[in-house]
């Protein structure tokens, strides 16, 4: 193995640094054949420390060690020890200043981590151990310094040169090279240092915050692009805005920059003051971009930006608190979509994020809780848990504590922590102090893993006309938690007759803290449907057995949107299972009339919200499905879901053709939430018309509203290719190389090209795959590729993936293990659709088996990989 029986990390055996690093001056030399990092750094004994250490440790990879300095004396060999991961300076004093250069290739880092180059340009990405790639240091975010960074390039190459804080000072030398120096006011741990050299183009605006300060915003991209970054600057200046609003907080830098990169692992970096983005979330106009895209360049930019306060100015202590600092960003950048798209349509998708990755990972090998005990590589605990249960977490404690109370804590965490690495208790206490409130029992949320199960039984006594309901909590073991313990959960309710009048309640939440709740609502006219989990106020599973016309009607008019939303997946779900049970029982497949009733009768009078609409006649995907299952039967749902989509379609087919022209207008694109419903509306209907075998509707409906949108409309023309790929045939080939050859020269849009084909229901997907491998755009080195390609096909086309044959599970395997030799984080994202084997059928699980034990029998596996491999095999 790269890294030889790889040892955990625990958070038991947290200690402070033994020294801190007050100040650093950084001189980075960039060159085509190598880089030169000269780093001043100023040091002192830690006062906190309990330990004597005369020795400083320092953690450095593929550096090349060219010199140390301490104060001003020049060391020998033997005043200090090199190792491939560590620097250590022998018998320092309390107090010292060291200068270490070191030379590196950013050109040959393929890993994407630390100094690399993408497209030409040199870039960086330190979260959360990339610095150690640029320089020796104590890269841990809790020790936080004060960074001067100079950076000095061909300027005919690279003439514009940025790092993190305010632009200071500049000059030219000899050999056409020049320098900027840069100054960030702010201490800040080495994970948030920033670099970027390159021949860039920028667009500039202006932000004047709640104060009066006027702030330049820059947004930095590859020559070319500039076309498409007006969406992204609209959405800084609204992320900012929106901030200051709720919650008080203001941009604290003269400069605020953006640069997109082509080659990036994640979605983007919130560097203080210089974020790097994925081009992905920054590049979007109407032609390029879908309306799913531009929604995600406002929630990513939003995102970043709210790291600013907490990230930045406010950091975590240690990895293991990596929660503090994502779940409460994803919490606020959830909340800043709602506000600023459809709240309902907001909320659902973020639900269904949750349910179909955080979901399966609390119930796999993989679990762990919000904040892990342990870890051998932190880059694998970048998870769905850590981020969205998280973010579920936050938004819980707003609840029970109420909005006003809720921003008093964070207005106290902000004036209490500012400029600290805290921990995810010192969070919480500020909640506690701010509201007087007892939080120790919802602590559990954060140290404990798995998802609650919620079973619900009720009772209705008409004599004294009072409802009852009785609420049971468990929770699952998990791995190393076999026992748990009840959690503070908020449930919000409401109460619905069966004609769908709600019935007024004092509670609209209800409290569940014990392994055994009752609660007692009086006064109630006639036995009521309960409307639980409103809004989905808690991260849990619920057991109630609601009728099929209970959930109709629930499904028609319960007042709250995500409720309404929740009873038709519901009531998709309970028909579907019983469609798996009859093919698995090898008896006929048949389709309640009411569930079609239902369903065309909510197209027909819920179109005042067209988005929501479109997400409520959405089927819950292969992938939920197979959620509902203790033995997964991915034959099974494949069959029954595309019965029920042809079923819907047959017999909703004039509603359909009815509500898509009057949707239509192919000559729009723009980006407003108004627009936007339309489009879901109308593309969702010609999804269901598009599975009709209809030659008219074929060539008149799909045919020509993708000639009609290749164009100038991505949102609709990505709609109809979806539906033409899922069909074999000679137009299929024809409109895929019609599409290609329109936009080959914009990489993004040839990812979502990639996507399609892998994701296609057109039988031979992985063979189309395997193909694809070769084509002239793809490149195995570039992160986007390989999430479009191989990780839309594992991760997103079930079916083909889970062949019984065991292809897909080959393929990618020895994918993975090419991967791990150029970008192990990339590859170690690649492993998921394998960890869940235990949860299908004997045959397929030893298929998937072998293969993880062949790549866990690989001596050159990284760590990265490694370690989720063999949790999944324990």
């Amino acid at each position: 193995m790269k890294n030889s029986n790889p040892q955990p990390i625990f958070l038991k055996d947290y200690t402070v640094p033994d020294y801190l690093i007050d100040k650093i001056e950084l001189d980075v030399n960039l060159g085509e054949d190598a880089t030169i990092v000269k780093s001043h750094m100023f040091v002192r004994a830690n006062p906190a420390s309990q330990k004597v250490m005369p020795n400083l440790v320092l953690r450095g990879e593929e550096l090349e060690l060219q010199a140390v300095t301490l104060n001003g004396q020049v060391l020998k060999a033997n005043e200090y020890r090199v190792t491939a991961d560590s620097l250590t300076i022998l018998n320092v004093p309390n107090t010292f200043e060291l200068i270490i250069q070191t030379r590196n290739k950013p050109q040959d880092n393929t890993a994407l981590s630390g100094l690399y180059k993408s497209s030409g340009n040199f870039c960086t990405q330190c979260e959360p151990e990339g610095f150690r790639r640029i320089t020796y240091f104590l890269d841990r975010p809790d020790v936080m310094s004060s960074f001067t960074t100079t950076v000095t390039a061909d300027a005919t190459r690279y003439p514009v040169l940025l790092s993190n804080g305010n632009p200071v000072a500049k000059g030219q030398l000899e050999g056409g090279k020049h320098w900027v120096r840069w100054e960030d006011p702010f201490k800040k741990p080495s994970y948030l240092f920033a670099l970027v050299a390159g021949d860039l183009e920028f667009i500039e605006d202006f932000f004047v915050t709640q104060s009066g300060r006027r702030i330049t915003l820059r947004i930095y991209v590859e020559k070319g692009n500039t076309d498409k970054c007006a969406h992204a600057m609209q959405g800084v200046k609204k992320a900012m805005r929106w901030d200051e609003e709720n919650f008080g907080r203001e941009y604290d830098l003269d400069i605020y920059m953006l640069v997109a990169v082509s080659d990036f692992n994640m979605g983007a970096m919130e560097n203080k003051g210089l974020n790097i983005f994925n081009t992905k979330y920054i590049l979007a106009k109407t032609d390029t971009a879908t309306d799913d895209d531009f929604i995600h360049v406002e929630s990513v930019i939003a995102h970043e930006y709210c790291h600013n306060w907490t990230g930045n100015r406010i950091t975590c202590r240690d990895w293991f608190q990596l929660s503090l600092k994502e779940g409460l960003t994803i919490f606020r950048d959830q909340s800043f979509t709602e506000d600023t798209t459809s709240k309902a349509v907001a909320r659902i998708r973020d639900v269904n994020v949750l349910r179909t990755q955080q979901f399966p990972e609390d119930a796999g090998p993989l679990a762990h809780p919000v904040r892990p005990d342990s870890y051998i590589e932190i880059n694998n605990f970048y998870t769905a848990t850590v981020y969205n249960k998280g973010a579920e977490v936050i938004r819980m404690m707003k609840t029970i504590l109420g909005a006003a109370l809720f921003r008093k804590g964070m207005d106290l965490y902000f004036d209490r922590h500012d400029g600290q690495a805290v921990t995810i208790d010192d969070f919480v206490k500020a909640m506690e102090d701010a509201s007087k409130m007892d939080l120790g029992q919802f602590r559990l949320w954060y140290s404990q893993a798995g998802t609650p199960v919620l079973m619900i039984e009720d009772h209705y006594d008409a004599t004294t006309k009072t409802y009852q309901l009785t609420i049971k909590q468990t929770c699952p073991p998990t791995p190393g938690q076999p026992l748990k313990k009840p959690m503070h959960i908020p449930v919000r309710m409401g109460l619905i007759t069966m004609e769908g009048v709600e019935i007024p309640v004092e509670q609209s939440v209800i409290h569940v803290k014990n392994a055994v709740d009752v609660f007692e609502f009086k006064n109630i006219p006639s036995k009521p449907i309960p409307s639980l989990l409103r809004g989905f106020s808690a991260p849990v599973k619920l057991q109630y057995h609601y009728s099929d016309e209970a959930l109709a009607v629930l499904f028609r008019h319960d007042s709250d949107e995500f409720n309404r939303w929740e009873a038709g997946q519901k009531y998709a779900v309970n028909v579907l299972l019983r469609l798996v049970a009859a093919y698995q029982a090898k008896e006929p497949l048949k389709i309640p009339a009411d569930y079609i009733a239902s369903f065309q009768h909510v197209l027909q009078t819920q179109q005042q919200d067209k988005w929501l609409l479109a997400e409520m006649l959405a089927l819950p995907s292969e992938k939920y499905l197979a959620e509902q299952m203790s033995i997964v039967d991915v034959d099974a749902i494949h069959v029954a879901r595309e019965f029920l989509l042809n079923e819907i379609a047959t017999q909703a087919k004039t509603l359909f053709q009815t509500v898509y022209q009057q949707n239509t207008d192919l000559k729009s694109g723009e980006f407003d939430v108004a627009e936007v419903g339309k489009r879901q509306l109308k593309n969702l209907c010609l999804a269901y018309l598009m599975l009709l075998p209809d030659a008219a509707i074929y060539e008149n409906v799909g045919m020509h509203q993708f000639k009609q949108s290749i164009s100038h409309n991505m949102t609709d023309a990505m709609a109809a290719l979806r539906s033409l790929t899922n069909v074999s045939g000679p137009q299929r080939e024809k409109s895929l190389q019609e599409f290609y050859q329109a936009w080959k020269n914009d990489p993004l849009v040839v990812d979502k090209w990639f996507a399609l084909q892998a994701t296609s229901k057109a039988p031979g997907a992985l063979s189309e795959v395997k193909k694809l491998l070769q084509h002239e755009a793809f490149d195995i080195k570039n992160p986007n590729k390989v999430y479009s390609l191989i990780g839309a096909f594992g991760g997103q086309n079930m079916f083909q993936f889970h062949a019984v044959n065991g292809e897909g599970y080959a393929f990618l395997s020895e994918t993975i293990q090419k991967l791990d030799a150029l970008n192990p984080q990339v590859a170690a994202r690649m492993v998921k659709p394998l960890i869940e084997w235990k949860r299908f059928d004997k045959t397929r699980q030893e298929l998937m088996r072998k293969q993880l034990e062949i790549i866990s029998q690989n001596k050159t596996i990284s760590k990265d990989v490694y370690e989720l491999v063999s949790k999944s095999l324990e």
